[in-house]
């Protein structure tokens, strides 16, 4: 009894010994914005694409800065004056001050309109502390008093949505852009251009021919590349992200920092194989050894010498996987920014998009097609946020089979609609030769010696279509393709087959 009363005691000491902290807040700032505003109506037409009256901490605050938002709003004029109406009856603040009042007072010590900014993003970024503090103390709360039926990955999901949405909510955006800062920076973007070796506006996919079709990967595009299975959609994305990450070259600018001026640092998140799988096949294209001699240990002392030395010179390269498989869009965007923050990402690659799961707003009546929707738009407003290009490879549907021509199309996309309305650029990927090799007649057959010659004619050749792209042409640009390492690589002009116009 002694000891429970000592331990009680001993915790209300501790209890008034700790500090009582407030939530983050600046109620300095906040009247001297609203006074800014109340003074001249302009500063308002600076905060309002951002600053709600919820981020304000004062509730009264909250009131003023959304009425005198409305009234700005029916293009009346906000003042002491006319807000009074709307404050007659509220309660006073103390036994010698009035709402309206205070009013007055807030515009006679108003701040220069010049500051509101200031002002307006001191008041949100407190906001946003506030907001993390809630979600911390409901991750703590849930995590002491868990139900049986909530496991720790549901509240780790939760924790990560809930995040997610928060940052959603910071994409206020810069509003309208003068066309003159607009011009600049394509001015800028051509210029850079043609001083980068090829001329290409975006980054070198390291082939030459898609490159020239293209001009790069683009800043902020979403890029579907699809193909049927063994059409080589995986060893293409893996090829490029290879190219991209192996030419990465920095240059020191003016205020010290390093920037890339060709390659790019690349985030690959694999959902169907390892990053073990994944490193196998870089290796194999590098090193020239067959991926599944390398698997089944049936290499010589000679190879793997290659293989030592291929290894020992990708070690510094700048290709960073993710291997989890069936993660959602909002657990995949969170992870793509924090690459960005740490390593400087310039390139995102998804392999591949049927695989990622959605936010599971839509309830359990959610179908495929609205889920698909929800991922696309996902991806695309992440290609935009942190400004690189984002490959994300797809299935086809296999009504690609059923044609006597079987080279892709855009209805042969798997939940079309949202992917064709949402991507910058779709590739397919084709190889005829995969088809023919498949109709080898006996070898005694009168029609064998035509398939040869088919089969010769086809041999080691890839087409990459592009289906759609809005900044360029749509067409077909030819390939060489080696099965036996996974590489693809820039096809001889002798080679080439005719141009195909549909």
């Amino acid at each position: 009894m002694t000891s429970q009363a000592l331990t009680k005691q001993d915790a209300a000491a501790a209890s008034d010994a700790l500090p009582f902290r407030a939530a983050p807040h600046n109620i300095e700032a906040e009247q001297a914005l609203l006074g800014a505003i109340l003074i001249n109506n302009e500063a308002n037409d600076r905060v309002s694409s951002f600053l709600e009256p919820q981020h304000f901490f004062d509730p009264l605050h909250q009131q003023i800065y959304e009425v005198t938002g409305k009234l700005i709003a029916a293009g009346k004029q906000a003042t002491p004056i006319t807000l009074r109406t709307f404050f007659e009856t509220a309660e006073p603040i103390d036994a010698h001050l009035t709402v309206p009042q205070y009013l007055v007072r807030l515009a006679a010590s108003a701040t220069t309109v010049l500051n509101a900014h200031d002002y307006g993003q001191t008041i949100y970024d407190l906001a946003i502390r506030r907001n993390l503090i809630l979600i911390g103390e409901d991750l703590v709360n849930v995590a002491y008093d868990s139900p049986v039926d909530f496991p720790p990955d549901d509240q780790i999901q939760d924790a990560e949505q809930k995040l997610y949405s928060l940052a959603e909510k910071g994409k206020y955006g810069q509003g309208f852009l003068a066309f003159g800062k607009a011009l600049t920076a394509a001015v800028e973007m051509a210029g850079a251009a043609y001083q980068r070796a090829g001329g290409l506006s975006g980054i070198s996919t390291g082939l030459k021919d898609l490159d020239n079709k293209m001009g790069g990967l683009q800043s902020s595009d979403l890029i579907i590349l699809a193909g049927r299975p063994s059409m080589g959609k995986t060893a293409l994305a893996t090829n490029i992200a290879f190219n991209i990450a192996k030419n990465l070259r920095f240059e020191k600018q003016p205020d010290g920092t390093d920037k890339a001026v060709d390659g790019a640092v690349v985030g690959f998140f694999s959902l169907e194989m390892s990053a073990e799988q994944l490193a196998t096949r870089i290796v194999s294209e590098q090193a020239e050894i067959p991926s599944e001699k390398i698997r089944r240990g049936m290499i010589d002392e000679r190879d793997f010498g290659k293989l030592v030395k291929v290894s020992q010179e990708l070690q510094s390269l700048h290709l960073y996987i993710d291997q989890t498989g069936g993660i959602s869009i909002a657990q995949l965007a969170a992870r793509a920014r924090k690459l960005k923050r740490q390593r400087g990402l310039g390139l995102l690659v998804v392999d591949y998009l049927q695989l990622l799961v959605g936010s599971g707003k839509g309830g359990s009546n959610q179908n495929r097609v609205q889920e698909v929707s929800e991922i696309t738009v996902g991806l695309k407003a992440l290609a935009k946020e942190l400004q690189v290009p984002i490959i994300a490879l797809s299935q086809l549907s296999r009504q690609v089979e059923q044609r006597e021509d079987k080279r892709p199309q855009l209805s042969d996309l798997r939940e079309s609609g949202s992917i064709e309305q949402d991507a910058d650029v779709v590739l397919f990927v084709y190889r005829e030769e995969y088809y023919v090799e498949r109709t080898k007649p006996d070898g005694n057959a009168p029609e064998y010696a035509e398939w040869l010659a088919k089969m010769d004619h086809v041999h080691g050749k890839a087409e990459v279509i592009i289906g759609k792209q809005r900044h360029g042409p749509v067409g077909t640009v030819q390939l060489a393709f080696n099965g036996q390492f996974t590489r693809f690589g820039d096809l001889a002009a002798d080679q080439k087959m005719p141009e195909r116009y549909e």
